[in-house]
C-alpha cells in the first residue's frame, strides 16, 4: 500500500555558494491533495520545487518522492521519477514554432513508443479537458495568454503524471482567465487522481482550490494550515500578505541610512 505522503521534505537546507536559501524546510504534501506554497518573490519557492524535481540537491536533508531520495538518484533513474511529474511554467514556455497539437503531443513521442493515431486521439482528449481542442492548429503567436496557458496546462497532463507542479500558474493573467486556470487546476488534480504543488504569491485565488497551504519567509516556513487558517491567521506578516496591507513588517524601503544623512552627505560633495 503507498505511504499516505508523496513528498516528505525534512530538515531541507539549501545555499546558492555561502547564501542560504532554505534553512530547515519540513514539509509533506498527501497524495491526492492540492498544497500551495506562497510567500514573498525570493523566499525560495521555486527552489524547492527544482528540489522536488530533482534540478537541485539539497545542501543537507532529505527530499523523498514516492518514497525515494530525489538528491540520491542517478540520472536515469531521476529521468524515470520526472517521467511522472508534469510541470506548468511561469508563462507556460510553450514551443513557438511548434502547433498547439504538436506542442501536447511532444512528450508523447518523446517519452513513449504509441502510434500516431493513439497520440491524436490522446492529445484531442487533453484539449478538450481544457477547453481547446477547436485551437489545436493554431500556433503559440495566435493565442491569448489564458489560452496559451491552458495548452501549456494540457501538455503538463500529457502523461497523467503522479505529480504536477505550477511555478506562478496566475502570472500576468486576467480576472476571467484566472478563474478559468484555477478552475482547471482544481478539476483535474481530482480528474486524474494526481497531487499537485502551486507554487505562488497570487493568494484569493489560489486559497479558493487548495486544501492545504505553507506559508516562507526568508527560506523558512512561517506558517502552515488549511486556506482558512491562513486568512485567520494573527501573524504580522502572513496577515499584511494575505490582506495586502501597506502596514507591517514587508516595508516599502529598501534597508537605507536615514535621508537626512544621504541629504547631508550629497551637500557636502557639492560643496
Amino acid at each position: 500500500m503507498p505511504a499516505e505522503n508523496l513528498i516528505e521534505i525534512s530538515d531541507l537546507n539549501f545555499t546558492y555558494g555561502k547564501r542560504p536559501i532554505l534553512k530547515g524546510i519540513n514539509m509533506k504534501i498527501p497524495r491526492g491533495k492540492l498544497v500551495a506554497i506562497m510567500g514573498l518573490s525570493g523566499c525560495g519557492k521555486t527552489t524547492t520545487l527544482r528540489l522536488i524535481g530533482g534540478a537541485l540537491k539539497p545542501t543537507t536533508g532529505s527530499v523523498k518522492v514516492a518514497g525515494k531520495e530525489v538528491g540520491g538518484l542517478d540520472k536515469e533513474a531521476l529521468y524515470i521519477m520526472r517521467r511522472k511529474m508534469g510541470m506548468l511554467f511561469q508563462f507556460g514556455a510553450l514551443f513557438t514554432d511548434l502547433s498547439v497539437y504538436e506542442n501536447v503531443a511532444f512528450q508523447m513521442r518523446e517519452h513513449t513508443d504509441l502510434p500516431e493515431t493513439v497520440i491524436r486521439d490522446l492529445v484531442m482528449m487533453k484539449l478538450h479537458a481544457v477547453g481547446l481542442r477547436g485551437a489545436h492548429k493554431l500556433l503559440p503567436s495566435e493565442l491569448s495568454g489564458g489560452m496559451a496557458r491552458r495548452v501549456a496546462l494540457a501538455r503538463a497532463i500529457a502523461l497523467d503524471p503522479m505529480l504536477m507542479m505550477y511555478d506562478e500558474p496566475f502570472a500576468g493573467l486576467d480576472p476571467i482567465s484566472l478563474s478559468v486556470i484555477g478552475n482547471l487546476i482544481r478539476h483535474l488534480n481530482d480528474a486524474l487522481g494526481a497531487t499537485s504543488i502551486i507554487v505562488t504569491h497570487d493568494i484569493q485565488e489560489s486559497l479558493k482550490i487548495v486544501d492545504y497551504v505553507y506559508f516562507m519567509a526568508d527560506g523558512v516556513v512561517v506558517a502552515e494550515g488549511s486556506a482558512e487558517d491562513i486568512k485567520a491567521s494573527k501573524l504580522p506578516y502572513v496577515h499584511q500578505f494575505v490582506w495586502g496591507e501597506i502596514d507591517g513588517p514587508v516595508s516599502f524601503h529598501y534597508p537605507s541610512p536615514p535621508y537626512r544623512e544621504d541629504l547631508l552627505l550629497e551637500s557636502v560633495h557639492a560643496a
